[in-house]
């Protein structure tokens, strides 16, 4: 009898998808290490060192010790009764653990809490987010997720209803976003990132693509911008991400905007703007324009990626598509509890005044440097 799962009636979307980052070439450098670990020196190298995905912990990244002080406490309370803490953490890690367990219910944070994060972490967000662009933000606009992806997830999920909706997604991309728009049965539309400009982002080729793909029946429901780029590094100019944004609206288009980069700049001169503070700079309001932006503690000088937290922060949706986007969180139960804590202190570290900021800047100073100079050192290696 023929076995009742094969591959041939697996679901044929399943099949489709794609992620190179974890595909064939990391299966078989597992098999090497496998092999270096029961046949030791069978090979002519020692060890292998994963470079498919960032995951600069793993190759000797310290976290930083702020971050790490304040989780500490909020997953063992009962240090914030021991005389000896004071010795052993700041002052400023014990005042924010305390203040972050007093939003959490029970102070637990093995429990489950609302499917669109703490309240009190998602007040910290925004407030993070409105310290960086000038512009308010609403606690209720945030959802807190385990890393980027998951939110990505989501929003292809309610945007692709069947073959026919398409997504605008840059080439070369990250390709979560090739990867998830086969998962959820969509088609990928391309635009393709100028080299020659700095891998610039050209409207013209945007609407030469939306057009072709329209006139093959396709309903291109969003476009995707990765900014600061990956895995090109480029850093959108104003007056481009404004086009970006007029684009968007004349045509109809939720802008997903990955921002999870927003920390790792080695373009000289260049500098990061949210597309929703370029948004509301040009008088777009609440209404105007759908909007998502993503972001993500793996990224940046934090590092964090196995803590899986992140956020995405919704703009411009009706109240009754937000209640939608609620109801798909909802079935996720909740985001995990570290990962929102760590999302609410990378959009809020130490600040000048607080005891661990002289030590936070200058941990966060070296792992920039330090990605920097790799950067450049690995852009040269790609030149010769």
């Amino acid at each position: 009898m023929a076995p009742s799962v094969a591959v041939e009636n697996l679901n044929p979307k399943v099949l489709k998808c794609e992620y190179a980052v974890r595909g064939e070439i990391v299966i078989h450098a597992q098999r090497l290490q496998q092999q270096l670990q029961t046949q030791p020196g069978s090979l002519p190298f020692d060890e292998i060192l994963f470079c498919n995905i960032g995951n600069p912990q793993s190759l000797g990244q310290q976290p930083v010790t702020f971050f790490r002080e304040v989780l500490a406490l909020c997953d063992h309370p009962c240090l914030l009764e021991k005389e000896e803490t004071k010795s052993l953490f700041s002052a400023d890690a014990i005042s924010r653990a305390k203040q972050i367990l007093a939003t959490i219910p029970g102070r637990a944070t093995g429990a489950y809490s609302h499917s669109q994060g703490i309240k009190g972490l998602r007040d910290a967000i925004a407030a993070g987010i409105t310290s960086r662009d000038g512009f308010p933000a609403n606690a209720d606009d945030i959802f807190i997720t385990d890393g980027a992806s998951p939110g990505v997830h989501m929003m292809m999920q309610l945007l692709i209803r069947n073959e026919k909706d398409g997504i605008l997604c840059p080439i070369p991309q990250y390709p979560l976003y090739s990867a998830s728009i086969a998962l959820h049965g969509g088609a990928l539309v391309p635009y393709y990132l100028d080299e020659k400009t700095g891998w610039g982002l050209e409207i013209s080729d945007l609407k030469k693509q939306l057009e072709d793909a329209r006139s093959k029946g396709i309903d291109v429901r969003a476009l995707v911008v990765i900014n600061p780029g990956n895995p090109t590094g480029q850093v959108l100019a104003e007056d481009n991400q404004y086009d970006i944004v007029k684009f968007c609206k004349n045509e109809g288009l939720v802008l997903l905007a990955d921002e999870v980069y927003q920390e790792n700049i080695y373009v000289d001169n260049k500098k990061f703007n949210s597309f929703k503070k370029i948004a509301r700079s040009m008088g777009y309001g609440e209404d105007d324009l759908p909007l998502v932006s993503f972001q993500s503690v793996s990224k940046g000088y934090y590092g964090e990626c196995g803590k899986r937290g992140g956020y995405m922060e919704i703009t411009g949706f009706s109240a009754p598509v937000r209640e939608q986007i609620y109801k798909v969180a909802s079935v996720n139960l909740c985001s995990n509890i570290t990962g929102q804590i760590l999302a609410s202190l990378v959009m809020n570290p130490p600040k000048v005044g607080d005891e661990s900021y002289a030590s936070y800047k200058a941990e966060k100073d070296g792992i920039l440097q330090s990605l920097a100079r790799r950067a450049k050192v690995r852009l040269v290696a790609f030149l010769l």
